[in-house]
């Protein structure tokens, strides 16, 4: 008698999962590229596995896995790089891209930026030319100083600094100085990373000029001075002129930190009270510095980047450091510096977002905040105080005026989140949603009238 094997075909049971074509195409219309949507497609199939530890895979939903990659699709939406409306009142946010370009400036430089140009190239003798030919020595001649080369931002222009003028040997500096700047980075960590030795003069509070005359031997090369432009002390207090550090011998090095051109701002009709004792770079140059940096991207205006100005034999030292290459600016940043730089050559940097918006009255924006609440429920035009942000002009505010919607913590924070989700940044104050409008430029007022009507409550 014969015995017959009998063989059942087993199926597979993620047969039965939906493919990831066919949750692509059932996803919304965006505009994502189909690879990132596929991404999306396995991510949500996936997860809808993970739940499912008996394979019962027949009972996933599809409409509701399409949701969960609509989610995933949006959240890659969502982390990209796009324009906001910074309703917050800080004009230098730090988080929202420091100080706006504005369109007139990206205008004039875009042939440069989307095209060839002479970046590092002499069309006089056809020869190699130096990209510090340009931006640099704009900005140097804007504040006074004999040469000036850019790299890319602050932090770097004092570690280059360091690094070109005093490796090995000694930098004194005073304790109220010893700064921690944005990201954690602090100057005594750059300091040690650049490879001199750091001297530590006076106390937090005072340091007197015989602090750093007693400091000095044949081993210091340079006396840094920062600026505290992220913090203030005050009371019992004392701090060293540069004019007077000048008449000590080593080169005085200024980290003027926020990047005030010119004390004066004669590129204004006055100088902002709000500037209070703001330093400027140009007279730090006319004290004695040697060298000065600054960022290009909080008071000057600019993209991001740092400036390295001061006396033309160490500025070639400092451009021919190694180091110089590595932090070196790109094309686009070095365009858009140029015509910041152009812009307060004209004598009227009015051209410049930061100090359009710094320098409006508050009667403008008490109009424009008028005609943004006209049909909006429950909104009103209330007193503000913005401030300069972006470690700048610490514990000083700016008059100013913005729209206000009152409610609970649950609502404000619900009604933040709806701006947000609509690409508008405001805050809370007074137990109320605040969008100032010292922050926002005119141009996108009536947008911001159309975003509040549908993200506040009826």
């Amino acid at each position: 008698m014969r015995t017959v094997a009998i063989y059942a075909e087993t199926v597979d049971p993620r047969r039965s999962l939906p493919s990831v074509e066919r949750v692509v195409g059932a996803m919304a219309e965006n505009d994502l590229p189909h690879a990132l949507l596929v991404d999306c497609a396995r991510s949500a199939i996936a997860d809808k596995r993970e739940q499912s530890p008996e394979f019962d895979f027949d009972e996933i939903d599809f409409d509701d896995l399409v949701v969960t990659a609509n989610h995933q699709a949006q959240a890659i939406r969502d982390a990209r790089l796009r324009p906001l409306l910074n309703a917050t009142g800080v004009l230098i946010h730090t988080n929202l891209g420091r100080s706006p370009l504005g369109t007139e400036t990206f205008d004039a430089v875009r042939a440069i930026v989307v095209g060839y140009s002479n970046l590092e190239y002499q069309t006089v003798d056809g020869t190699r030319g130096s990209r510090h030919e340009h931006a640099g020595k704009l900005l140097a001649r804007a504040c006074g100083a004999e040469a000036g080369i850019v790299v890319n931002n602050n932090a770097a222009a004092v570690l280059l600094v360091l690094g070109a003028l005093a490796r090995g040997s000694q930098v004194v500096v005073s304790r109220g100085e010893l700064v921690e700047i944005g990201g954690g980075f602090r100057v005594p960590e750059i300091m040690e990373e650049s490879g001199c030795q750091l001297v530590e003069v006076g106390t937090t509070n005072r340091t007197r000029l015989s602090d750093y005359s007693e400091s000095i031997n044949n081993d210091t090369a340079l006396i840094l001075k920062v600026h505290a432009s992220n913090y203030r002390i005050v009371g019992f207090t004392e701090a060293t002129a540069v004019e007077e550090l000048a008449t000590l011998g080593p080169t005085v090095v200024v980290d003027a930190g926020s990047g005030l051109l010119d004390a004066t701002t004669p590129w204004l009709d006055h100088r902002p009270a709000w500037l209070a004792d703001e330093p400027g770079v140009r007279q730090a140059l006319s004290a004695g510095a040697g060298v000065v940096t600054f960022s290009a991207d909080k008071l000057l205006g600019g993209p991001q980047a740092g400036v390295i100005v001061g006396r033309a034999d160490l500025i070639e030292q400092i451009a021919r450091h190694p180091l110089a290459r590595a932090m070196r600016a790109d094309k686009v940043t070095l365009a858009l510096l140029q015509q910041v730089a152009l812009i307060y050559l004209s004598g009227d940097a009015r051209a410049i977002p930061i100090w359009r918006m710094a320098t409006a009255t508050t009667e403008e924006l008490r109009v424009r905040a008028e005609n943004i609440v006209v049909g909006l429920d429950g909104a009103k035009v209330v007193d503000t105080e913005a401030v300069a942000g972006g470690g700048s002009l610490p514990g000083l505010t700016i008059p100013s005026v913005g729209v206000a919607f009152g409610g609970t913590g649950t609502e404000n924070e619900s009604l933040l989140r709806r701006l947000r989700s609509e690409s508008v940044v405001a805050r809370v104050v007074d137990d109320a949603v605040v969008c100032d409008l010292r922050t926002i430029d005119p141009d996108d007022d009536t947008q911001l009238a159309q975003i509040l009507a549908r993200a506040t409550p009826r």
